[in-house]
């Protein structure tokens, strides 16, 4: 039996652990666990892989054991206190790769709901209406996409807009000039953007720095009739100032992947109004990044484990 035993939850494709077991590691899948159950848990596993249902909060890492190695399969790893998983010595990684399609491809699609009525012009078919008129919607032809952030998403959600003849604006300050130039792609200051934008689709991480980043401010600076897409964080966006957009016509549409909380709240600002297409957070849900996902929660707990080293883990460089 292997000396070390992980630990695969939140649905991660049953691939992961047949991977795994294939290489001498002693794997098992379990449920999501609350977090007073993840605390007690947590500490017989040498690694834990997780998608965004299980929380690695301070409390569930306070007596960690043995373990060396939280991985998110996905992107983003707000739901894990990376400060005190350093604290405690326990790496923390991401697969940053595998849902990059699925989710730009979702990106799109919501994209082109959005601007021609699909979701309301099928409800409203459904429902025994024949009413054409209602859903007079817009092209995506000739209008200008702005990106909030032009990691490996954004980059492919601005390869798909230039096909449909779409003009791209991106926002990134972390990003070096040829990366915009090789891509063909404006890069602008957020200033720049909010006015240009026809469309504004949103791929950053949660931080201190851009929770909110649509508010009643910078909705102020929107062109009028702007169309929202959010399937990055849910946080990113501030509901109640964006659904009074919406009411006043300031925003045409926003169509959501994420919130802040999921499922979303009763009182959540945006939910069931007119203008907003919301699914639940389908982002990663295909099965091809599913299957990418569990190869890449493999290959990092296997390089980690075995080497210490790995390309996608983000506090390397401060365990001991």
């Amino acid at each position: 039996m292997s000396k070390y035993k992980i630990y695969i939850t939140d649905n991660i494709a049953e691939e992961a652990v047949s991977l795994l077991r294939d290489k001498g590691f002693d794997a098992v899948a379990g449920d999501t666990l609350a977090e007073t159950e993840l605390a007690k848990a947590i500490g017989e596993y040498d690694a834990i892989a997780i998608r965004s249902a299980s929380k690695i909060t301070a409390t569930v890492l306070e007596n960690p054991g043995k373990l060396k190695l939280v991985v998110r399969g996905g992107v983003g790893i707000d739901n894990i206190d990376v400060s005190a998983a350093t604290a405690k010595n326990v790496a923390v990684a991401n697969t940053p790769g595998a849902n990059t399609i699925a989710t730009a491809e979702l990106t799109f699609g919501l994209m082109l709901a959005l601007a021609r009525h699909i979701a309301t012009g099928y409800r409203s078919l459904s429902q025994g209406e024949w009413d054409r008129k209602s859903f007079r919607g817009v092209e995506l032809y000739g209008k200008t996409l702005g990106l909030l952030g032009f990691g490996r998403i954004g980059r492919e959600v601005a390869k798909r807009a230039q096909a449909f003849g779409m003009k791209v604006l991106a926002y990134d300050p972390y990003l070096p000039e040829d990366v915009f130039q090789k891509a063909n792609v404006q890069h602008v200051s957020l200033d720049a953007l909010w006015p240009a934008a026809d469309f504004i689709s949103l791929h950053l991480p949660a931080t201190a720095e851009t929770k909110g980043i649509i508010n009643s401010e910078t909705i102020a600076k929107m062109k009028d009739g702007v169309r929202i897409i959010n399937a990055a964080r849910g946080n990113l966006v501030e509901d109640v100032a964006t659904a009074h957009a919406l009411a006043s016509g300031k925003i045409a549409g926003v169509a959501l992947d994420v919130y802040p909380t999921e499922p979303p709240a009763a009182e959540f600002a945006l939910l069931n109004k007119p203008g907003v297409l919301h699914v639940p957070h389908l982002g990663a849900s295909s099965f091809e990044a599913q299957d990418k996902v569990a190869t890449e929660v493999v290959e990092v707990i296997a390089e980690f484990l075995t080497q210490r080293t790995g390309s996608s883990v983000v506090n390397l460089k401060e365990l001991s």
